[in-house]
Order: C-alpha cells, then sequence, then structure tokens
C-alpha cells in the first residue's frame, strides 16, 4: 500500500493509535507533535516520521502542509490535535475561546485547505475530523467545546458533496467518552466565588467517573481506520457510550428528552 498518512497529534492518545494502526495496514505516515525533537522514545512508533506543527501558528501549519508535500504529497488527513476546555458560558474568557477555535477548528481548516488540492489533482483523498459525540449530545459546562466540535463537523459535512465528485471525501468520527487521560490537560475555567460552583463540580466528577472508565484510544483509531478505508465513507461513524442505541434515542425522541437524558447522566436535576 503505497497511501500516505498524515496524522495531528500523533505523539498520544487517538492520534499515536491511529498512527500506529496505519503503520501495520502498511501505511506510509507523517505524525505530528510539537516539537519532534523533544519527543520522548516510548511516545515514538516506528515507522512513523515525525513533523512540526502548532495549530496556534498558522506559519507553523504552513511549514508543515509543504513538509508533507515534499515526500509526495499526502492522500489521508486525520485532523485529530485538539484541546479541550470547560466552564460555564459566563466565565469563559475570551482569550481561551480563540484559543480553543484555533486549535480545534481553524488550525484544522487551514491544513486541510492546503492539503486538498494535491488530493483532487490525484483523484483521491480522505479527511477524518476526529470530533466529539458531545457534538452531537451537548453538556453544561463544555459550551466552548461542544461549538468547536460542531463547528468541525459542519465543515466536514457541508463540503462532502464539493469533493467527492473528485474522489476525496470527507468525514467525521465522534468517540464517546475515552480513557485517554485528557481530562487532567483540560483548561478549566470557574470564579473563586461562582454561582455555577455546585452543578460544575458535579459534571466535572462524573466526567471524571466517566473517563476512567472511558473506550480505549486503539477503539477509535480502529473506527478511523475503518473509514479511511470505506469505498464511500460515511458523513458520521460514531463509538462509545452506547453510540448505536444513543443515536436512535436521539433520532427518535424529542430534543427535550435527549438534553434530561444527559443532565442526568452527569448528576444533573
Amino acid at each position: 500500500m503505497s497511501r500516505r498518512a498524515l496524522v495531528t497529534g500523533a505523539s498520544s492518545g487517538i492520534g499515536m493509535e491511529v498512527a500506529r494502526a496505519l503503520v501495520s495496514r502498511g501505511y506510509r505516515v507523517l505524525g505530528t507533535t510539537r516539537n519532534p525533537d523533544a519527543l520522548q522514545e516510548s511516545s515514538r512508533i516506528p515507522g512513523v516520521e515525525y513533523v512540526a506543527l502548532d495549530l496556534t501558528d498558522r506559519a507553523s501549519i504552513e511549514a508543515c502542509a509543504r513538509a508533507a508535500g515534499d515526500g509526495g504529497g499526502v492522500d489521508i488527513l486525520v485532523n485529530n490535535a485538539g484541546e479541550s476546555q470547560m466552564g460555564p458560558l459566563e466565565e469563559l474568557p475570551l482569550d481561551a475561546i480563540d484559543r480553543l477555535f484555533q486549535v480545534n477548528v481553524l488550525g484544522a481548516v487551514q491544513l486541510t485547505q492546503l492539503l486538498l488540492p494535491g488530493m483532487r489533482e490525484r483523484g483521491y483523498g480522505r479527511v477524518v475530523m476526529v470530533g466529539s459525540m458531545l457534538a452531537s449530545f451537548p453538556l453544561a459546562f463544555r459550551s466552548s467545546y461542544v461549538a468547536a466540535k460542531c463547528a468541525l463537523k459542519g465543515f466536514a459535512t457541508a463540503a462532502r458533496r464539493e469533493l467527492s465528485p473528485f474522489g476525496v471525501w470527507l468525514t467525521t468520527v465522534e468517540p464517546g467518552t475515552i480513557a485517554t487521560g485528557i481530562g487532567d490537560r483540560r483548561t478549566r475555567y470557574i470564579g473563586d466565588y461562582s454561582p455555577y460552583t455546585g452543578d460544575y463540580t458535579t459534571v466535572s466528577k462524573a466526567m471524571q467517573r466517566n473517563e476512567d472508565r472511558g473506550i480505549k484510544a486503539s477503539t477509535v483509531a480502529e473506527l478511523v481506520v475503518k473509514a479511511i478505508e470505506a469505498d464511500r465513507p460515511k458523513p458520521l461513524y460514531a463509538v462509545g457510550n452506547m453510540a448505536p442505541l444513543v443515536f436512535t434515542v436521539r433520532r427518535l425522541a424529542p430534543r427535550a428528552f435527549t438534553e434530561k437524558m444527559m443532565a442526568r447522566f452527569h448528576g444533573l436535576k
């Protein structure tokens, strides 16, 4: 197999497992990390070439796309890198929201734009946005993160018809709760005397419990590979949190019921 893949955020979690899975299936894989020279040996996957990418820096994104193109172009792009954020809408700093959207949405969009011409000209391409089931099942105190993941899915879903005639397919993979330690790296914003402290704490504790027993990153990676290798990838793939059942409920039940279901699942009345 001669397809070449670029996986962002390949030094840990889902990105690492996607890179590992693709290498094992014979793909040539580029994996991004902020500083490849500082990457520990335990985080390196044999067969993966690491390139620098800082999604907060548009020049870095351009440099990453050039580096990927120098090796013959990229056939597959997995936009996985991102950050998690939590806090009451009223108290979220605007600069924190700006950063989240740059890293989770605008950086991924820019990288995709830079790599699409080559895919289109070669008549083959796969772009996978790694989203979150929170985009389909919003949760209190996760508004900025939910909005970013909805935006990422929106770009992919709306642009599918633009690119599919050229053999380029965009799709979104929405994982449920994952046991990757992402909660330890999540940025949190809550005032010392916030009126939201009680419910915020309840949701935070519930999320931690769920993440401790969440699905493995390798399970998500298997679904990403399935999307990549489909002849006509679906707009959306989901895994974890009883995805088939809850998506059926979401489709059939009133929206208010889904909102109550999510609230109660996280301890809110």
